[in-house]
């Protein structure tokens, strides 16, 4: 089974959404914001993507983080932090066949569904 972990009004998601239907793909739909996350489950996650990677350091969210707050970051304070604040989470993120797939590229979502 195949799950996408997002938030629901993000554009990327709402694309990457969009594919999968349109390729008639199953997929389930975790919300950060609606279903939660824990620190288990994000601890997986970053020992399967790089934790630099699924920090979303481009959005908002992380640019209205003090200077305090994004000093030293390492693994654990993104995590911290992720939990907090999980729309510092990079989007869509991807489960499927075992394998982790970070951000929405139709050719990328074509590769693993081959």
């Amino acid at each position: 089974m195949t799950t996408m972990y997002g938030i629901k009004n993000c554009d990327t998601i709402k694309k990457a959404r969009k594919w999968l239907e349109q390729q008639n793909i199953e997929y389930t739909f975790h919300d950060y914001r609606a279903d939660g996350i824990d620190k288990s489950w994000l601890q997986d996650v970053c020992n399967n993507v790089d934790w630099q990677a699924l920090l979303n350091t481009r959005g908002t969210t992380y640019r209205q983080l003090s200077d305090q707050q994004k000093s030293d970051m390492n693994q654990s304070k993104a995590i911290e932090l992720m939990l907090e604040y999980p729309a510092m989470i990079k989007r869509p993120l991807l489960l499927s066949k075992g394998t982790y797939q970070l951000g929405f590229k139709p050719e990328q979502y074509q590769d693993l569904f081959a």
